[in-house]
């Protein structure tokens, strides 16, 4: 997925109350840039990491500018949650995720009392996928979810091995945004629920997948399949 045009490089200052970062731009102004990340952001919101912001020309905007993309041990990684859909939606497209390739694609499906990112139909094959965007590594070259306690997760987790008992195909993608890791794992040490229910999820029959992007300044994309270590 091509990222905006321009993008205006900097250092992060601080982010704070969730949705704003200050940044020190290489011209040396000091602008406040919308953070379009709900979560923690541990490992990559910290002061003095290069990061790249997009500018809107809408006059409404109180903000102009967005945060795109932050280096993280030499890698870009992208921190716009709002498009990790997007890019899965491409791959998808595309046929480069496994055992989903050439499915008629129906984003955001109604299923319970949740809403799941996909619905991939494969002949009679229905299969409901979930989404979540990957930042943080646990370890050294392992990339792991969530980076805080997330009870949308877990509900999506048992709305998932719920389905499953009824007969759909369903699995979770962790979008792994980290350019350095090389498998992806729960990240127990921060929610353990979360992680047990992933374990009872893929004992259930919920598949399980990790894929990699390629961050590059021009765009994202989903690059290659990684182990899930559970």
């Amino acid at each position: 997925m091509q990222l905006p045009q321009t993008l205006y490089e900097g250092r992060l200052l601080r982010r704070y109350q969730r949705f704003f970062a200050e940044v020190e731009l290489n011209d040396g102004r000091v602008v406040t840039a919308h953070t379009p990340n709900t979560g923690s952001m541990k490992q990559c919101a910290v002061p003095g990491h290069r990061v790249l912001l997009s500018t809107s020309a809408n006059p409404a905007r109180k903000l102009p500018y967005t945060w795109e993309l932050v280096e993280v041990a030499g890698h870009w990684a992208d921190v716009n949650t709002q498009r990790a859909n997007r890019v899965v939606e491409e791959g998808l497209r595309g046929g480069v995720i496994a055992g989903l390739a050439g499915g008629a694609v129906r984003p955001e499906f109604p299923w319970g009392i949740s809403r799941f990112d996909f619905l991939v139909e494969r002949g009679a094959e229905r299969t409901l996928l979930e989404v979540k965007n990957v930042t943080l590594c646990c370890e050294e070259r392992v990339a792991c979810f969530p980076d805080a306690v997330t009870e949308r997760g877990q509900k999506h987790l048992r709305e998932l091995l719920r389905a499953k008992g009824e007969g759909w195909r369903t699995a979770v993608l962790f979008l792994v945004q980290r350019g350095e890791a090389e498998t992806f794992t729960p990240a127990d040490a921060i929610d353990p629920e979360y992680g047990r229910l992933l374990r009872a999820a893929v004992a259930g029959g919920v598949e399980a997948l990790a894929y990699q992007t390629l961050v590059t300044r021009e765009e994202v994309r989903i690059d290659r399949q990684l182990p899930v270590i559970l």
